[in-house]
């Protein structure tokens, strides 16, 4: 993943920690899951089904799919700074994903609430068909960054 010169610093900021915590996730190097993209409160990861991805239908294994929008899940909600976790997570699986299939899955967050979030994630098919929505709740740990105050003036003291 490689930005691009007009960012502004928002958003290589964001990109940046996606980055630093993909290079240390063994399961996505494991699996072969990539980190396409990123920004503030969104991240796009990919994956190709392999034969040792497959249950006993011969299809891809549900869990995998998870997997897959759980890591774009991870990457878009820590892209803030502070260390955020799953705090739940549903998945409806739309239709089978095939061996050799490339998949893409893009998050996206709805809204971020004190220590929450709310996130959705698409998993696509490289042809951009849908195989499974998935919603994650994401909870914060320690401090988020203070919001902007203004200067109390020396008067009202």
């Amino acid at each position: 993943m490689t930005g691009t010169g007009d960012e502004s610093d928002e958003e290589f900021a964001a990109r940046r920690r996606a980055e630093e915590l993909y290079a240390k996730d063994r399961t996505c190097e494991l699996l072969g899951i990539a980190l396409l993209d990123a920004g503030p409160g969104r991240a796009t990861v990919g994956m190709r089904v392999t034969e040792a991805m497959v249950n006993g239908h011969g299809i891809g294994h549900g869990g995998f799919l998870f997997l897959l929008a759980d890591a774009a899940f991870a990457f878009a909600c820590n892209t803030y700074g502070p260390t955020t976790l799953a705090q739940g997570a549903q998945i409806t699986f739309l239709r089978p994903a095939e061996v050799d299939d490339d998949l893409v899955a893009e998050a996206v967050e709805r809204t971020r609430f004190g220590r929450g979030g709310l996130y959705d994630v698409t998993v696509r098919r490289a042809d951009g068909v849908p195989v499974a929505e998935f919603r994650g709740q994401s909870h914060t740990l320690g401090s988020r960054p203070a919001p902007e105050t203004r200067q109390q003036d020396p008067s009202r003291r």
